[in-house]
């Protein structure tokens, strides 16, 4: 079972997406908190495998909860909830080591699945919502292309198709159908990549690769 911490201010939507993910049968929500504060101290207590949390809460927010929480020994997997009004908050929460975002609509049955692929290793990257996302963060800092250029040059060409594909929101089972390898080998690739640049996960990459205007 995947272990999930759900943190929300409000009481019905905390109670809302526990019975969504709950009702996978693969998902067991082995905690709750209301603000930024208990999450931390939830997190630690409880060791949940991935924390579902909301971007903007009173209090302690999510931003400064995210911190705290990547910084616990083994950190799980944070899944930020947001809506779509996208700004540097988010922006900052990915750089953190966050490994994604859902929209608070997501439809139930993909709010499941996202759980299970973060609890998988892979970060959720919605191409059309992250699209969005990355080139706003890309756009107000431009002199950050050539810096991602050359930390992008250390990858091989092979290297460099895999983490294209990544940032345009592919799995790595797409990326093997495109590129003619199997996932197993796309895995290996993703991880090689992330090592080499020093990234957390594929949202970081893909942001580096928005970053450099490729």
């Amino acid at each position: 079972m995947i272990r999930v911490l759900v943190v929300d201010d409000e009481a019905l939507v905390r109670s809302g997406l526990r019975m969504i993910l709950e009702a996978s049968g693969e998902i067991a929500v082995v905690g709750e908190a209301g603000d930024g504060a208990a999450a931390v101290t939830a997190a630690a207590r409880l060791r949940p495998h991935v924390v579902l949390m909301d971007v903007r809460m009173p209090g302690t927010d999510g931003l400064t909860a995210a911190a705290g929480i990547l910084a616990l020994p083994g950190p799980p997997k944070l899944i930020m909830l947001t809506t779509f009004d996208l700004d540097e908050y988010v922006h900052e929460a990915l750089r953190l080591g966050a490994v994604g975002f859902l929209l608070k609509d997501t439809p139930p049955r993909d709010l499941a699945a996202a759980v299970r692929t973060v609890a998988d290793g892979q970060a959720i990257l919605s191409p059309a919502v992250t699209k969005r996302l990355i080139s706003s963060f890309a756009g107000k800092a431009p002199s950050r292309a050539v810096s991602a250029r050359e930390r992008l040059a250390a990858l091989t060409a092979r290297e460099e198709d895999v983490i294209r594909a990544v940032a345009r929101g592919l799995s790595n089972a797409e990326i093997g159908r495109q590129l003619r390898l199997t996932e197993a080998t796309v895995k290996a690739h993703v991880s090689r990549v992330l090592a080499k640049l020093g990234l957390a996960n594929r949202v970081q990459a893909a942001i580096l690769v928005h970053d450099a205007d490729l």
